[in-house]
């Protein structure tokens, strides 16, 4: 029978993380896909309205898998040991010192922002002047807590501010995970609507990046979940060279 200290596990935490951050990246990718490629949307008779809920769809999987990530790193160090009595834990928690979870907070923080730009999104927002700050603005500050966060966290994997670990799927997971920040940040620095209107050719390029950035959140998370199912294996057993008697 699971115990309390089972589902504190970290490879228990880590699955649900991993899996809803892909899930909200393979969302990321559909709809910008859908959106290059309209042909694709009219395929499937996909409006523009039901092409930026797959996005808005996306956004809440990364808030979910955000914040189970904030809990996680909020209770790190607050599991059972062998005794008895109850442990308290956090719902957030507070502890800015600690560079795990205030990547996991300003992350979380991204998500939420993601969550309000992609619904305004949904809305017939015509004034370039309020697509800028409905939209862009929350977009913009979103990549950037994203892209803070990404960073912070691959320093928290190599243990200093940059490191050469091709062998590590951890350094792995965070470089590609960080290379999608930086992506999502260009997206939204393109993202901008000037008063004459943005052109075709820059709108194409905003998305095209944020099909990198998801891309590059995709495979993150995928390799999180390969971790997870490295870590869980059991041991090989290695044969005993003590001889028979």
């Amino acid at each position: 029978m699971p115990t309390y200290s089972d589902a504190w596990k970290p490879e228990s935490l880590n699955v649900w993380i991993g899996s809803g951050f892909s899930i909200g990246s393979f969302l990321f990718i559909a709809g910008s896909i859908l959106t290059l490629w309209p042909v694709a949307a009219r395929t499937f008779s996909m409006s523009g309205f039901d092409v930026n809920a797959v996005f808005f769809l996306g956004s809440i999987f990364f808030t979910i898998a955000g914040y189970l990530q904030l809990f996680q790193a909020a209770n790190s160090g607050a599991l059972p040991h062998e005794s008895a009595e109850p442990r308290r834990f956090f719902l957030i928690g507070w502890q800015p010192s600690q560079i795990g979870w205030l990547s996991s907070f300003l992350q979380f923080l991204g998500t939420l922002l993601f969550n309000a730009c992609t619904f305004m999104a949904l809305l017939s927002i015509e004034s370039w002047l309020q697509q800028d700050l409905a939209i862009w603005v929350p977009d913009l500050l979103g990549s950037i807590l994203f892209l803070t966060s990404g960073y912070l966290a691959f320093i928290e994997t190599c243990h200093r501010y940059w490191s050469w670990r091709p062998w590590d799927i951890s350094w792995w997971g965070a470089l590609v995970n960080f290379a999608g920040c930086v992506a999502f940040m260009i997206s939204a620095v393109m993202a901008f609507v000037p008063s004459g209107g943005a052109s075709s050719a820059v709108i194409t390029a905003s998305v095209a990046w944020t099909l990198i950035g998801a891309v590059g959140f995709f495979a993150g998370a995928a390799l999180v979940l390969v971790e997870c199912r490295v870590n869980a294996s059991p041991p090989v057993a290695l044969p005993s060279t003590t001889p028979a008697l």
